[in-house]
């Protein structure tokens, strides 16, 4: 499923890398060029978080199947976001509505990424006690609020809900 991915997304136009040329480990910007071109940058931790979603709502629907069924789920539901997250309507959606005005999409090595951390996070999820998870999530937004002022659930409001208030005080 993944590489299917990665194949549908080139065929859809994605850039495979970073049209810097490089791969990184991390990219520690938000709103440069290279945000959500490499490995892991700030939005890596809403799609572990997505992780731990899935594994709670797939394991309230499907909990008489085995987790690896549930983990193939979860990554399908990841995978189909990444597809509808790099159409040209949603990377509209995002600069239009949200603080990201000069964004272009994932690169595939992104979108590839952002779907294996997903698989950490359902994993944690699967493995940790829940008030351990539902405490990482926490820490997770929090930071990323702090640190790019942005986060899953801003990112959810703003693309279903703008407001001008919050793309004001994200933009600082």
């Amino acid at each position: 499923m993944i590489a299917a991915t990665a194949a549908l997304l080139l065929a859809m136009g994605r850039i495979p890398i970073c049209d810097c040329g490089t791969i990184k480990l991390w990219s520690p910007a938000s709103d440069t060029a290279g945000s959500s071109q490499h490995i892991a940058d700030w939005y890596t931790l809403s799609h572990i978080i997505h992780g731990f979603i899935f594994y709670w709502v797939l394991w309230l629907f499907m909990r008489r199947r085995r987790i690896g069924e549930r983990a193939l789920a979860a990554i399908a539901i990841e995978a189909l976001w990444e597809i509808a997250e790099n159409s040209p309507w949603v990377i509209d959606r995002y600069r239009e509505a949200t603080i990201a005005a000069g964004y272009t999409g994932d690169s595939v090595l992104n979108s590839v990424a952002d779907i294996l951390w997903m698989l950490a996070g359902f994993w944690f999820a699967a493995r940790m006690p829940v008030w351990l998870t539902i405490a990482a999530a926490i820490l997770f937004e929090l930071l990323a609020l702090w640190v790019i002022r942005d986060n899953l659930t801003l990112n959810v409001l703003m693309l279903l809900y703008p407001l001008d208030a919050i793309k004001a005080w994200q933009a600082g």
